[in-house]
């Protein structure tokens, strides 16, 4: 398979696929394709597997493209910010936010990740579930804003305020740590608790998530009567 990422602020990957190759996609990331790609519906594991995706936050049933003859289809993101390609094989597994995923080829496999950490899931933004993509194979990755990569040595911490961790490496591990003081937790606006990431591993955190966008915006909405 061959693939483009163009356009900003909103990208599309445009993918080239031969005579008999085709792609997986969450309900409504199709943006266009050629007529020869043929759309069809799989829960891609089972009932199960889709439950466990709803459960997540995530469409039950996946969309396939397969093409029956050489031709393109496209997957736009639904925010301002990128599309990332990652390569996905044994040993090189990720773990990325809900939401986040756009499309992959179908030996990549999502399955839901619980955090072993029950408070980092209550107060620390990412979410007590979260997706874990094995396997091997391509998979397409959609990022709120722009990204900053850190590679984490083993132990080494970064602390991130919550929402702005989109992905990591399998290796490294998430916890939560409450705001130090009274006064920084009442009057700091940044919340109760940061998120803790530590390697080894490399973590990528997105500049513009969409729920700190969302709470900017509640304070300019008319008031309900």
């Amino acid at each position: 398979m061959e693939y483009e990422i163009i356009g900003t602020p909103l990208p599309v990957v445009v993918c080239h696929l031969k005579q008999g190759e085709y792609m997986l996609s969450d309900s409504g990331a199709m943006a266009w394709m050629d007529p020869c790609m043929e759309m069809g519906t799989t829960s891609n594991g089972g009932i199960g597997k889709a439950f466990g995706r709803m459960f997540s936050g995530e469409t039950m049933f996946l969309n396939t493209y397969t093409a029956k003859a050489d031709g393109k289809i496209a997957f736009a993101s639904s925010f301002p910010g990128e599309i990332r390609k990652y390569d996905i094989e044994p040993g090189k597994e990720i773990i990325v936010q809900k939401s986040s995923f756009l499309a992959s080829e179908p030996t990549v496999e999502r399955t839901v990740f619980f955090n072993k950490k029950a408070m980092t899931g209550i107060f620390g933004g990412e979410g007590f579930i979260m997706n874990k993509l094995s396997g091997k194979g391509t998979v397409f990755i959609e990022i709120d804003g722009a990204t900053v990569e850190y590679d984490l040595a083993p132990g080494q911490q970064i602390i991130v305020d919550t929402g702005y961790v989109a992905l990591m490496d399998a290796t490294c591990t998430m916890t939560t740590q409450s705001v130090p003081g009274l006064k920084n937790k009442v009057f700091g606006g940044e919340g109760l608790f940061n998120t803790v990431v530590t390697g080894p591993g490399k973590v990528v955190l997105q500049t513009m998530p969409i729920s700190a966008i969302a709470s900017s915006l509640v304070t300019y909405l008319p008031a309900g009567k």
